[in-house]
């Protein structure tokens, strides 16, 4: 920034100078605050899907969020803990899905959660009750 300035000044009084230098700022700023704005912060509903190591989504209302892929995104913060009676396993190890609420800072333009803030596990039967959510599918069935 500091020879961004010194170029400036070189070529425009110092008045202008200060105002561009302003100027640059303010745009960088602004971009940043418009990356903000596309992660809201909201409680979304649905099945968390964990169906293998480091992969997982939340299906709810508004479609599919992904929250981990194996070697690409990481959602920071801790996935929800379920109890076996909230759990559907799905093959082998711990994998599997269950119903939950997550209060989540999302970008829904990339649909990626970007935060878990925090995650309660519900009864599978809250999840199933819901008409418009549709329960993974389970190839133990």
């Amino acid at each position: 920034m500091k020879l961004l300035a010194m170029y400036l000044s070189h070529y425009f009084p110092r008045k202008i100078t200060l105002f561009l230098v302003l100027l640059i700022l303010e745009l960088g700023i602004g971009y940043s605050y418009a990356d903000e704005s596309t992660q809201d912060i909201t409680l979304r509903c649905g099945w968390f899907d964990n169906p293998s190591p480091n992969n997982a989504w939340l299906n709810d209302k508004d479609g599919e969020w992904t929250v981990s892929i194996q070697g690409g995104h990481q959602a920071k913060g801790e996935w929800p803990q379920f109890k076996r009676l909230q759990w559907v396993r799905t093959g082998s190890g711990s994998y599997g899905y269950g119903c939950v609420c997550m209060k989540v800072r999302a970008n829904a333009e990339s649909q990626e959660i970007i935060q878990i803030i925090s995650a309660t596990a519900k009864s599978l039967s809250a999840c199933r009750q819901d008409k418009v959510l549709r329960e993974p599918e389970n190839p133990l069935k």
